[in-house]
């Protein structure tokens, strides 16, 4: 495992030409900036792409990197920066309902009451803006701390508190309103 002091000595490597090592950047953090470009774009393949040319920048501009948060919070600023970008790009296809093929599946009548709900929290998260459902990921699925989530999304610290407080709240009015009473049982 790399350490943050090891990862400066690399960085330093890299700014003194030997640029290969940047694959040992890419290698560990290539995961996290696809997940979040990922929770950003709802596309594979341009997600695939956004990660790519956050670590192509943060490549680029390696030599402003000031050491005063780690690498891994400025590439994810980066990356985030970069999708939200090619969200902004991407205009929605429209498929034609006469020509649209609707597959019926005998597993979704045996799911799981676990699959369920967890088909319903996706929902109420779709229902969120970018800003909220991304600050809720990354505090309660990639568990990072408040600090490091208000770095990469550019908020200070008390801010990202209120915004992930307040995305909490409107979160669980969106499962009542999917689910109504069975909202009490999860």
């Amino acid at each position: 495992m790399i350490t943050t002091e090891d990862e400066y000595v690399l960085i330093d490597r890299i700014l003194a030409g030997e640029k290969q090592l940047y694959a040992t950047l890419v290698d560990k953090y290539k995961s996290y900036a696809y997940t979040i470009a990922m929770k950003i774009l709802e596309n594979r393949s341009d997600a695939e792409e956004a990660a790519q040319d956050g670590f192509i920048k943060a490549f680029h501009y390696l030599k402003n990197f000031n050491r005063q948060a780690k690498f891994s919070t400025w590439l994810y600023r980066i990356v985030f920066n970069t999708a939200i970008s090619y969200k902004r790009k991407v205009k929605p296809t429209f498929q034609s309902i006469e020509t649209s093929i609707i597959e019926y599946s005998e597993q979704a009548d045996h799911q799981t009451e676990q699959d369920d709900k967890q088909v319903y929290i996706v929902k109420a998260m779709n229902r969120l803006n970018e800003a909220d459902r991304l600050a809720i990921q990354l505090f309660y699925i990639k568990e990072f701390n408040m600090e490091e989530v208000a770095e990469m999304m550019g908020q200070n610290l008390n801010t990202i508190k209120v915004r992930i407080h307040r995305a909490r709240l409107r979160l669980a009015d969106e499962l009542k309103g999917l689910l109504k009473q069975e909202a009490l049982t999860l």
